[in-house]
């Protein structure tokens, strides 16, 4: 018995020893693909205004609302489906890479690093709502694109 718990120990400690190298390496890889992508996102880095989203398109795309469900639950944009900004890429299977993702929040700095890590991750379809929900309700919600024409033409 002293022999077997003798060898598990020294397995143990030896599992243990190659922790640090492990995280080291993820961690260089991860910093890798981060680099890589900053080094060709587009200008603004998949950030939206909710005035350059017609109407029409709202129903085309898959909305997250990344706020908690208790903020969910006291209202959201319509159609939302709501998945926490800290649960996005561990949920990444129900995002779809083949139609158009946007992801908000109430201000959108909680979406922003949400829509970071999933574009990171290969969804260069997410797009992250400027401003959040408070910028799209004060711009009119829905109607933000057609209030920003009309207010053009003035």
């Amino acid at each position: 018995m002293t022999r077997r718990y003798s060898l598990f120990a020294a397995a143990l400690v030896a599992a243990l020893a190659l922790i640090p190298t492990a995280w080291a390496d993820n961690k260089a890889a991860a910093i890798d693909e981060m680099e890589g992508y900053l080094e060709f996102v587009d200008y603004g880095g998949g950030v939206i205004f909710a005035e350059q989203i017609p109407k029409d398109e709202w129903a085309k795309m898959m909305v997250i609302d990344a706020r908690d469900p208790g903020q969910f639950a006291k209202g959201h944009i319509p159609g939302a489906v709501n998945m926490d900004w800290r649960q996005v890429l561990s949920k990444r299977s129900t995002i779809p890479k083949n139609k158009s993702v946007l992801i908000y929040c109430n201000s959108g700095s909680l979406s922003a690093q949400a829509g970071f890590a999933l574009r990171v991750a290969g969804w260069d379809n997410v797009k992250i709502l400027q401003g959040g929900m408070e910028e799209w309700k004060a711009k009119g919600g829905f109607d933000a694109a057609s209030k920003a024409v009309g207010a053009a033409k003035h």
